[in-house]
């Protein structure tokens, strides 16, 4: 109880706005597992098909690109507070109205996804702004290792919760009516928006400023930033299919939503606790060992997967999935905004140019993965894509390593002469 304590006093030491956004982000970490997991899964029971699931899922990036573009243009009038909370509320919004839709063709899926990817933008791309301006470099490793703690905690908790809950209630009566499976999503989506609404509240305490710079729309970046993007876009590959790939792979080969829920529920709650303390000791220069860790952890899972190719295989695949994604996150988040921090410095722009930029670079590496799974599910087979693809996309990602160890060294140097 004194350990507890002593990190609740620690925690109440921080600025007030890492608070507040602290507090907001492990409200909408409760929301995200619905939006990572269970859409894919609905999408995937609805359609019976893969390749529609990473279709819809290319929509939805396209949409957080519009919209971050967009979102530059009303920072110049609007607090970003109010569209960090409209990202959230339209997020829950966006799925219920994809569940409410009866069929799912191509154009539903496109426009579904498109919907769901926009409140994304909002959301994500207000999330960096407000992060990287109420955050020092010292305290980073900290915010990310709580926020990756509840997230770990919740991509347990959440699925197990409505894995029951779906199993249980479908072909129910509730007040006069028997409960499908689809109106069972729907009610999981009503519990979605009243979350959301919940974090907006929280949010709304805090004092959040606007940036003072206008123009954020550039084309030519120094090489540093330049090395940034390429890292972003070996993080969006993996991303892309970390969202679609373990619903697709659980509902083939190992069994319902229920089942996926319990598998990524072995080894979160110890990733969970893992990654707290690492964020809690973890200096930045600490940032390097953490992310090669997690970067191994996954394509080691890639490799059992792709030479199983059983419900072994899959098991393995999600647990290491588990723990490679807040190692990651832990790490690459740091990196980016103190490579913001130094690129600011070198160009003199508005922060949310580099944001911006960070999106299209995200964009660039989930459209390419997805597209990649694509053309091997169409020119060779669906479980040759499940198979090899994610093996190609482990092995790429090992790339990451020198980038970031070169990025970090030339932050660390644009650093070290502004000081001197």
């Amino acid at each position: 109880m004194n350990k507890l304590k002593k990190e609740y006093m620690f925690f109440k030491q921080q600025e007030p706005n890492m608070r507040t956004l602290l507090m907001t982000n492990m409200l909408y970490a409760l929301v995200l597992p619905v939006v990572e997991i269970f859409v894919g899964a609905y999408v995937m029971r609805n359609t019976s098909d893969p390749i529609s699931v990473a279709f819809y899922q290319l929509f939805m990036y396209i949409g957080i690109v519009a919209t971050s573009f967009l979102n530059g243009y009303l920072l110049r009038f609007v607090n970003v507070k109010t569209l960090y909370a409209g990202g959230i509320l339209v997020s829950g919004l966006s799925m219920f109205a994809m569940m409410s839709v009866k069929s799912l063709g191509f154009v539903e899926l496109g426009i579904a996804g498109f919907a769901m990817g926009a409140a994304s933008g909002f959301f994500w791309t207000n999330r960096y702004l407000l992060t990287l301006n109420n955050t020092t470099d010292n305290n980073r490793n900290y915010f990310f290792g709580l926020e990756s703690f509840f997230f770990s905690i919740a991509s347990i908790s959440v699925p197990l919760v409505i894995g029951a809950f779906l199993s249980q209630i479908d072909g129910k009566e509730l007040f006069g009516m028997v409960v499908n499976i689809n109106l069972a999503y729907q009610l999981v989506t009503i519990g979605v928006i009243i979350l959301t609404v919940i974090a907006c509240i929280v949010l709304w305490k805090g004092k959040f400023t606007n940036p003072v710079q206008k123009d954020f729309i550039y084309f030519r970046f120094c090489l540093l930033w330049r090395k940034m993007l390429v890292l972003s876009s070996l993080k969006g590959m993996v991303q892309g299919f970390l969202v679609t790939a373990p619903a697709i792979l659980v509902l083939k080969l190992v069994g319902d939503e229920g089942a996926l829920g319990l598998i990524q529920g072995i080894s979160g709650a110890l990733t969970a606790i893992l990654v707290y303390v690492l964020g809690r000791i973890a200096q930045p220069k600490d940032r390097l060992k953490i992310f090669v860790a997690g970067l191994i952890i996954f394509f080691a899972g890639t490799l059992f997967n792709g030479i199983l190719f059983t419900a072994t295989g899959v098991i393995v695949f999600v647990l290491c999935k588990v723990i490679f994604q807040p190692l990651f996150d832990l790490a690459y988040f740091p990196i980016m905004m103190q490579t913001i921090d130094a690129v600011v410095k070198i160009e003199r722009r508005n922060e949310y140019t580099y944001i911006l930029s960070h999106e299209f670079g995200l964009f660039i590496g989930r459209a390419a993965g997805l597209i990649l799974f694509i053309i091997l599910a169409f020119g060779v087979s669906e479980d040759f894509a499940l198979k090899y693809a994610l093996i190609l996309v482990g092995a790429i990602q090992l790339i990451a390593y020198p980038l970031a160890k070169n990025i970090i060294k030339q932050t660390n140097t644009i650093n070290e002469n502004e000081q001197s």
